[in-house]
């Protein structure tokens, strides 16, 4: 078994479930690599200190500059706000660094275009973490349309709602509330939750063709945690759109912070001409399946549960019935990245494939102030 030295930068909530993955991959799949936690790199000394010490990190830095710059470290791991992924990846690609990127991939589109070309350049293994893909019962799914179970797609729906950012007196910006500082993520809703529907559903149903988006800023004005002072928010607290896929399905998404009941409801059904599927993330670990080629006295929505060894992942884990959660997901994207660098191919998503995830994104914001239907940028060559 081959050493893969990890250097983490950033050591949030993501820093956590990445940091997990690393630890327990090697436990349950047999992998040519082993990753090492060796730096974990971020701003505050305590803080980081603190982390690696936790976590089981060799040692820290609080200059990323210097975490690329070590020869012992053989894979970055980008799990920082969004406003230095562009920066810190391009650097990493230049360093001949491997390369994990906390989604979305950039702050938008023309951003996401310079990374995939420094990875593809340096001819480094890169990878966006959009989880989801490896819930087990979301690996069905794609099984299942893959093997034409659906025939035909007619819809595709989606939503992931919330209802943290209710509170007129929650700030914005800062270490814990970067995500509500337009200058730091970029966007509100879109990049952070349907940006991970949208992975989803390019990975299940295809491309994008045309989006029509409204969005919506319900408290137009927060405190800035670093400024003090009472400043714009430019982030989307609500996002509703309507697509068509380039296989002439029809699409809605939803998502808001604005959903009093509901602290991450992400959901999708997709119906076909035989069949339809639908998964919630509550219950993740089932995927609920109708058959209209089933006998009509026993036709009707069946309940998979999604645990036994002969479906995705599951024979690394337990036995048939004990179901796995969330943290799981992580672990199998690390797997699935360190098995691609053994056989010498890639895991998607790949740079190249978030990019396409970033180009609706950016295609929903812009319908979303032009009031038109948009198309969506194709992939660079």
């Amino acid at each position: 078994m081959k050493e893969l030295n990890i250097g983490l930068i950033g050591y949030g909530f993501m820093g956590r479930a990445h940091s997990n993955a690393f630890r327990k991959v090697g436990n349950f799949f047999d992998l040519e690599y082993q990753p090492v936690l060796k730096a974990v790199c971020g701003r505050d000394v305590e803080k980081v200190k603190g982390f690696a010490a936790k976590w089981g990190y060799e040692s820290f830095e609080t200059d990323w500059r210097r975490l690329l710059a070590r020869e012992d470290i053989d894979l970055v791991d980008i799990a920082c706000p969004n406003d230095m992924h562009k920066e810190i990846a391009i650097a990493a690609a230049k360093a001949g660094k491997m390369i994990l990127c906390e989604k979305p991939l950039s702050m938008n589109g023309p951003e996401g275009v310079k990374m995939v070309q420094a990875v593809e350049k340096a001819g480094v293994p890169n990878m966006v973490w959009y989880n989801y893909r490896r819930v087990p019962a979301v690996a069905l799914a794609k099984q299942l349309i893959d093997e034409g179970r659906l025939g035909r797609i007619f819809h595709y729906r989606a939503k992931f709602l919330q209802d943290w950012t209710i509170s007129e007196d929650l700030p914005q910006g800062g270490a814990g509330l970067w995500r509500l500082d337009v200058k730091v993520a970029g966007s509100g809703v879109t990049g952070d939750l349907l940006a991970h529907c949208i992975d989803t559903a390019i990975w299940l149903n295809g491309s994008f063709e045309t989006v029509t988006a409204m969005t919506e800023t319900f408290i137009k004005r927060r405190k800035h945690n670093l400024t003090g002072k009472v400043e714009k928010v430019g982030i989307d607290d609500a996002c509703a759109f309507l697509a068509r896929f380039q296989n002439g399905s029809l699409a809605t998404f939803e998502s808001t912070r604005y959903a009093r009941g509901h602290k991450a409801l992400n959901t999708f059904e997709i119906n076909g001409e035989h069949a339809s599927i639908a998964w919630d993330l509550h219950d993740l670990h089932r995927l609920q399946y109708f058959d209209h080629r089933d006998e009509g006295r026993v036709r009707g929505w069946r309940s998979i549960h999604v645990t036994d060894g002969d479906q995705p992942y599951m024979g690394k884990w337990w036995v048939p019935g004990l179901q796995i959660g969330y943290e799981h997901s992580f672990v199998h994207q690390v797997a699935d990245f360190l098995e691609g660098v053994a056989k010498g191919k890639p895991a998607s998503p790949t740079f190249r494939d978030a990019l396409e995830t970033q180009y609706v994104c950016d295609a929903v914001l812009k319908s979303a102030r032009t009031h038109r239907w948009e198309k969506v940028a194709r992939a660079i060559k």
